[in-house]
């Protein structure tokens, strides 16, 4: 059965705080026994959040479904991808989201998704070199002011 995958854009539009509240008192009013769809749901909404605790819950909850859930697991792939992105786990966020390609090697969503990871990956790799760097000359420049401080004496 295919589903249909939101865009990765999708994601950063979250719900209206009503919308949301929906989603968490039909979770909580389950309780105990809530079911995969309510929980499903919910964490989907979660993911959406621009509150990174709201997003760690919908990780966690999807993680739960992923585990619990066989027949749910495919569906999880690309919102755990989305939320580990979403959340900066992007070692995490290629993972689940590579999964989901071997199974789907055509679906746009999960190929969109994976040029924005490599997108922040490269980004993020190249803010990290340049910090290095900066510490690299700094560390120079002061240890050739030591070196030329202590030449004098």
């Amino acid at each position: 059965m295919a589903f249909v995958l939101p865009d990765a854009a999708d994601a950063d539009s979250p719900l209206k705080p009503d919308e949301l509240q929906v989603l968490r008192a039909q979770y909580e009013k389950e309780g105990y026994y809530v079911g995969v769809q309510t929980k499903f749901n919910y964490a989907w909404g979660l993911i959406k959040s621009s509150s990174r605790n709201e997003q760690q819950e919908g990780v966690r909850l999807l993680s739960d479904i992923f585990r619990n859930s066989p027949e749910r697991r495919r569906e999880c792939l690309y919102y755990l991808a989305l939320g580990n992105y979403k959340l900066g786990n992007y070692a995490e966020a290629r993972r689940y989201n590579d999964l989901l390609l071997d199974h789907e090697p055509g679906n746009l969503q999960a190929s969109s998704l994976r040029g924005l990871i490599d997108d922040k990956v490269a980004k993020e790799g190249l803010m990290g070199v340049a910090i290095l760097s900066g510490v690299a000359i700094a560390a120079g420049v002061v240890g050739g002011m030591l070196f030329k401080g202590a030449r004098r004496r």
